[in-house]
């Protein structure tokens, strides 16, 4: 049975005894009322596969911009570095991530940290999504892809050459 306090549905329409509720409540598969599930990026020749895009708090007064991005199962993220950190979050799922030139593995609750100009990517296991929170700076540069100079210092690593996908 519902809640009348919380049943939105139950408020009367338009009328000024009622604000907009501050909560959005959660969905099946890691989504939230009033929130719009996005492309990733921008077809604009940044590579990733199969990864979307919840914008969850966008305020200016935050000055942060709290998302979160799930990767299909056997999906990446681009591989990119830019001046801003990244505070990350795994909510769903399990796959590894690329941290400077450190592979490692994640799964649901584990913090990760992505510091400023460090090249990362993350990737979904073969049997399983990769859903995370990240926040970021309301107002940061934009990503920059690797040149060929930087896949070949990356490459060095044989584990990292392995890991790497740029190309969609």
């Amino acid at each position: 049975m519902n809640d009348p306090i919380d049943d939105i549905s139950a408020r009367p329409v338009n009328d000024p005894a009622f604000e907009p509720s501050p909560v959005r409540r959660a969905l099946p598969g890691c989504r939230w009322e009033g929130v719009e599930t996005l492309r990733y990026k921008p077809e604009d020749g940044a590579p990733f596969r199969d990864v979307t895009r919840q914008v969850l708090f966008q305020m200016p007064e935050l000055h942060c911009e709290w998302r979160y991005f799930e990767v299909a199962p056997n999906g990446h993220s681009t591989l990119e570095r830019h001046m801003h950190a990244h505070a990350v979050m795994i909510l769903r799922g399990r796959g590894r991530c690329l941290v400077g030139q450190g592979i490692h593995r994640v799964r649901e609750q584990d913090l990760v940290t992505v510091p400023p100009e460090t090249w990362h990517q993350f990737r979904a296991d073969e049997d399983s999504p990769l859903g995370f929170l990240c926040l970021v700076n309301r107002d940061r540069d934009r990503p920059r892809l690797p040149t060929a100079q930087d896949i070949e210092h990356l490459s060095r690593d044989r584990h990292v050459a392995e890991f790497i996908r740029t190309g969609s």
